[in-house]
């Protein structure tokens, strides 16, 4: 239910009932509400928690105005609260995942890229490991874990590394962009 704003009436004398009246048309009649004086905050409807603030008119004798509120349900905020720890716990998996199969590319291609006689064939392997963190990464952007730049940067990271691998050890040339013939 939202948050339904009430406004009490003027009240003569004592705390003993107050009549409240809502500003939408299609709300349901409030039912009159007995409380002592030092009242400031109690459970009256079967929806939510009223606030009761007295404040103090300048009108002659004992007229008092007072503003209720009728608000969300107290235990919606501990349930908005499970629900962003659950949240972080499941982002919190996804992201170690990445870092985890991040980590184990760029320890592959270092290592690779220190061996003085390596192979092409060797990439192969590694090219499983980049499908897999490239995955992980579609997967946290999917769900949104990650933001789709985030994950392309990271995607892009890996791809760059490999190809510096592979430039460094003479597996790939990249080819040289045609001059433009000027006239």
């Amino acid at each position: 239910m939202a948050a339904t704003a009430a406004q009490c009436l003027y009240l003569s004398g004592r705390f003993q009932s107050i009549s409240l009246s809502s500003s939408r048309p299609s709300a349901t009649a409030f039912k009159p509400l007995s409380f002592s004086a030092n009242t400031s905050s109690f459970h009256a409807f079967s929806t939510g928690l009223v606030s009761v603030n007295p404040i103090i008119g300048r009108q002659s004798g004992r007229s008092i105005s007072i503003v209720c509120e009728a608000g969300k349900k107290a235990d919606s905020a501990a349930k908005r609260a499970r629900q962003a720890e659950k949240r972080r716990l499941y982002n919190k998996a996804r992201k170690s995942e990445i870092r985890t199969r991040m980590k184990k590319v760029l320890e592959e291609l270092d290592a690779l890229r220190k061996k003085t006689d390596a192979q092409p064939e060797e990439v192969i392997g590694i090219e499983k490991l980049i499908a897999e963190a490239y995955s992980v990464i579609d997967k946290a952007i999917q769900v949104g874990t990650l933001h789709k730049n985030t994950g392309a940067r990271r995607k892009s990271r890996l791809a760059r590394r490999k190809k510096a691998v592979e430039i460094h050890h003479g597996w790939y040339a990249p080819e040289p962009t045609p001059a433009t013939a000027t006239v």
